[in-house]
């Protein structure tokens, strides 16, 4: 079974209820490709996850921005996997530099919460990618290697994770990693997979690009080998931008025979 495209939208920290809805209703009255060439996840803002569950069209699928590394209790502000659950929502994204960042949240911490969510039944967008200062200095495959060892360290089923290479330096700065860049470290990182999980697991394994994604480049990131996907950030608030990245043929990733 091949690699099914997978385009994620994350909202980010935006919106009101009002412009939620017209976003919903405009992504509800697009016509994308089936669910057999491409899967569609949108990530809004918790407040509105129920209201957009349940008014998002049945063949696309909603995302929690962030969830705790444990069980719920004395933990203020924050939102337990096992709340998600509840939710029926499916899917979370973990790890993106945002956290990592402003939160510092640690590689390892990361790596508990992928497998903590995991055990409770949802599917993870794991976030890994590398600063300018980092790339600048040549470490850019050490430091996603190590991010994505500590999520291998707790995880031994993959089944449900996508990994999403966002390099921070491309992060809403309206720079992009060149088709050649991506590919590389996508490549890299599928012979990662391959060193140190199973053959199995790096054939299958979604590996989708984020940072200043745009509809001038998307074609061309999609049509890299390595490239099943994309997570998209403030692009993803403009629907009409946002149907640019869903494939209208069938890209690489699709079929592998």
């Amino acid at each position: 079974m091949g690699r099914k495209f997978f385009v994620g939208g994350n909202w980010k920290c935006n919106g009101t209820g009002e412009e939620v809805k017209k976003i919903v209703s405009t992504l509800n009255a697009g016509e994308v490709p089936s669910t057999d060439v491409v899967e569609v996840v949108v990530s809004p803002p918790f407040v509105f996850l129920p209201l957009v569950k349940n008014t998002l069209r049945p063949d696309f699928h909603v995302a929690a921005q962030n969830c705790w590394v444990k069980k719920g209790g004395a933990f203020t502000g924050e939102i337990s996997a096992e709340m998600l659950v509840n939710l029926d929502i499916p899917w979370v994204i973990l790890g993106h530099s945002e956290r990592r960042l402003l939160l510092n949240e640690s590689n390892e911490f990361v790596g508990d919460k992928v497998a903590y969510a995991l055990s409770k039944g949802l599917k993870v967008i794991a976030c890994v990618g590398e600063t300018l200062e980092q790339r600048e200095s040549g470490s850019t495959m050490e430091v996603v290697a190590a991010q994505t060892r500590a999520i291998a360290d707790k995880v031994s089923n993959w089944a449900n994770v996508v990994l999403a290479y966002e390099p921070v330096w491309a992060i809403g700065t309206g720079k992009v990693a060149t088709p050649a860049q991506a590919q590389e470290v996508h490549s890299e990182l599928r012979n990662w997979f391959q060193a140190n999980t199973s053959p199995e697991v790096a054939a299958t394994i979604r590996i989708i690009y984020g940072g200043s994604v745009s509809g001038a480049n998307c074609k061309e990131l999609a049509a890299k080998p390595d490239v099943d996907g994309f997570l998209v950030g403030g692009a993803s608030l403009k629907v009409v931008i946002f149907f640019l990245f869903l494939p209208s043929y069938f890209p690489h990733g699709c079929w592998l025979g």
